[in-house]
């Protein structure tokens, strides 16, 4: 089941499909068990970028950094 159509707006918003898995692991590990959660960040990073209020290297750069910290 889907809450949010969050891949048309990542394809609006010009997010290939692997940076999108990027940014769907590392919401599904901050919400492992919450499936609206879990979609509702990932929707919101995608309107962040189409609405140029933050870079996708920058969304991808936090992935990073978190993973980073984890270890």
């Amino acid at each position: 089941m889907h809450y949010f159509d969050y891949e048309s707006l990542a394809r609006e918003a010009g997010i290939p499909g692997a940076k999108l898995a990027a940014i769907c692991d590392r919401m599904r590990r901050e919400f492992p068990r919450d499936d609206m959660m879990y979609e509702l960040h990932v929707l919101r990073a995608c309107m962040a970028v189409k609405a140029g209020r933050v870079r996708l290297e920058d969304v991808l750069r936090v992935e990073a950094d978190t993973v980073g910290a984890a270890r």
